[in-house]
């Protein structure tokens, strides 16, 4: 559903800005707010496509978050095209950009599953239950008319259950792959010194926690800080270089190059980070990071702005992993 929500926000963002020059208002503030809400809905519950092969769920989670970091070069993309084609208008973008969220939306309703993969965890409760032979007597068996007829409709249930069995396991990997994947879950709470901290609590009781409020309160002051960041880098180089328009101008092309780039390449090293350092080693860390961004942000110089940047792209999405995997440990 969340999905679904987020197709027509996208949609609706996408012919919101395609006609913003035609309107007597402001249509690109209320595009934008769309866009992002829409871009929300889709990214988040995208997540749950990682338990598709929970074998390879790390692998799957890497590619949906290194996608999310690419989709940066689509307005990359635009602005190089917007340069060198005449006539190309950003009313002509958003019109062709409004057939993403269409085939995404065709694709939720008819590919996609309906419901949300089951994890590793349920997925094993499921082998075990299905792997008891008692699943193929039924109590109406009773009613047959003959021991042979029993025989053979039960034989049919082992068939199925038995096929069903198998492809769990492939799924699943193998006995030796599964236990390795329950040792590596078992280091990873004992590596988490938060693990369960809110688990079983009511929704009310979760949001009212300083667990919840105080990583919201950094949530929305760090997620402002960063898209002002995406939308202003040029104009705020512009001004900390005393109007050198063309370092300003050359420090964009690199954000623009190094914010996609920069998070495919950081993401196996954030999984290794998320894995290996407690929780409050990480929250550390971004905290650490972001004061440093924020204070390469004050230097009016172009190393300084190459520092922040480069820090920039790397925080992005080793922020966006841990806030995932905060709320899946504590929440």
């Amino acid at each position: 559903m969340a999905s679904v929500i987020g197709c027509l926000f996208l949609l609706l963002g996408t012919a919101i800005t395609a006609i913003a020059h035609y309107v007597d208002f402001d249509a690109w503030l209320l595009g934008y707010v769309s866009l992002a809400l829409g871009g929300t809905f889709t990214f988040v519950p995208a997540f749950h496509l990682s338990n598709a092969f929970p074998a390879q769920a790390g692998t799957i989670l890497a590619l949906i978050t290194g996608a999310f970091d690419a989709s940066a070069f689509v307005f990359f993309i635009f602005r190089i095209l917007y340069s060198r084609i005449p006539g190309l208008t950003t009313s002509t973008f958003f019109t062709i950009f409004s057939l993403v969220p269409v085939v995404m939306l065709i694709a939720q309703l008819t590919i996609m599953p309906s419901k949300p993969y089951n994890t590793f965890t349920e997925l094993e409760k499921v082998v075990e239950e299905i792997a008891d032979p008692a699943y193929d007597a039924h109590d109406s068996d009773d009613e047959l008319d003959s021991i042979v007829e029993v025989r053979k409709v039960q034989w049919k249930r082992h068939e199925r259950r038995m096929g069903t069995l198998r492809n769990l396991k492939k799924v699943l990997g193998s006995a030796e792959e599964r236990e390795e994947h329950k040792k590596q879950i078992a280091q990873v709470q004992k590596q988490s010194d938060v693990w369960g901290m809110l688990h079983g609590r009511s929704p009310l009781k979760q949001m009212r926690s300083r667990w919840f409020i105080l990583i919201t309160i950094f949530t929305v002051i760090q997620m402002a800080r960063m898209n002002y960041f995406i939308a202003t880098v040029r104009s705020q180089y512009e001004y900390l270089l005393g109007g050198n328009t063309e370092g300003a101008k050359w420090l964009n092309e690199l954000f623009d190059v190094a914010l996609p780039v920069g998070g495919l390449i950081s993401v196996p090293f954030i999984g290794l980070i998320l894995d290996n350092v407690p929780t409050e080693g990480v929250l550390g860390l971004l905290v650490m990071l972001s004061s440093i961004i924020g204070v390469l942000s004050c230097i009016p110089s172009i190393p300084g702005g190459i520092g922040q940047i480069f820090l920039f792209v790397l925080l992005r999405p080793l922020y966006y992993s841990a806030m995932s995997d905060y709320a899946a440990k504590v929440l």
